[in-house]
């Protein structure tokens, strides 16, 4: 008796047919420290994540500052090496935006420059490009305090599954970000992105479409104020941020989180928003003025508020010497 003997490729799914989970595969748009916040979540909530770089070097650097981060989780949070190599092998890196194709969800991080800028233009390139590449029913957002999401997308053809946050970066437990609908998203990508935040483990708090969103308008008037402290002698700058510590909950304090954000970041934003409002509340300090042209910008320059040896603050700045 002869043995039938049948193909069973034809009943399952094939590659073509199988339904793949919301939020299986993301991409970044921009390694630098924004970009590294959000792969970083990702990867850690289990989901796969591919970096986009205009240079492999600018991939390694990032995917080595995110390993070193993850050093810091396997000395204080009970992380393994193993969870950390399982983590890192979620995250690729590539030069070719081809490489978004299959990727429900595309956040555009594009790298701030030396004097703290990023093109409104070249964002809005990266639009173009992702919107050309992702299937018409991914996502694309940016993650950005003061360049409102209708504008962006304005000349794009897909608009409603467009959505702007912002991921604060002072320090990796900060699990809350900014949602921005445009005047085009849709009901249906915003509570997706809701979605996405709960995956991760984060936050969200609806904003307006507005420059400096409620983050950094808050900061900044706040940073202001402890620069004018420093300009009066009125306490040592250490003792300034150690009572933001204390008394108010803030764990880094407002001069570490401004080396941690980037002074020079910091400068542009507000002068941002001081063209905006009109406010001099926003005009940066003369303080951050000087730090800023000295070349004094924080955490990646080594110094800022504090002195910084392998990203950690080693002593304070003696440029704020208390008299």
């Amino acid at each position: 008796m002869a043995t039938i003997i049948e193909p069973i490729e034809s009943y399952g799914l094939s590659k073509k047919d199988r339904k793949r989970s919301l939020f299986s595969k993301i991409g970044v748009v921009g390694g630098g420290r924004d970009g590294q916040t959000i792969v970083r979540a990702t990867s850690l909530a289990g989901i796969e994540v591919t970096l986009i770089e205009n240079s492999r070097e600018n991939i390694d650097a990032a995917l080595a500052e995110v390993g070193r981060d993850l050093d810091t989780k396997i000395e204080s949070w009970g992380l393994t090496p193993g969870d950390k190599r399982t983590i890192l092998s979620r995250i690729s890196g590539s030069q070719d935006y081809e490489a978004l194709a299959d990727c429900d969800f595309v956040i555009e991080c594009v790298r701030y420059d030396n004097q703290g800028k990023r093109s409104t233009e070249s964002r809005k390139e990266v639009f173009k490009k992702l919107e050309q590449v992702v299937s018409p029913d991914a996502i694309i957002a940016t993650n950005t305090t003061t360049v409102v999401i209708s504008d962006l997308t304005a000349e794009l053809e897909h608009k409603e599954r467009c959505i702007s946050l912002h991921f604060p970066v002072a320090h990796s437990d900060a699990k809350l970000f900014e949602v921005v609908r445009g005047l085009y998203t849709s009901e249906e990508v915003y509570r997706k992105v809701l979605l996405f935040a709960k995956l991760i483990k984060y936050e969200t708090i609806d904003v307006h479409e507005s420059n400096g969103l409620v983050s950094f308008r808050l900061m900044v008037t706040i940073l202001n104020e402890a620069c004018q402290m420093l300009m009066e002698n009125l306490a040592p700058m250490e003792s300034i941020n150690r009572l933001f510590e204390v008394v108010y909950g803030m764990r880094l304090g407002i001069f570490r989180m401004a080396d941690i954000i980037g002074i020079e970041k910091l400068v542009m934003l507000m002068e941002e928003m001081f063209d905006e409002y009109g406010d001099k509340k926003y005009k940066p300090s003369p303080v951050l003025w000087r730090l800023y042209r000295t070349n004094q910008t924080g955490v990646l320059s080594g110094k800022g508020f504090y002195i910084y040896k392998d990203g950690k603050p080693v002593e304070p700045n003696t440029f704020f010497k208390y008299h």
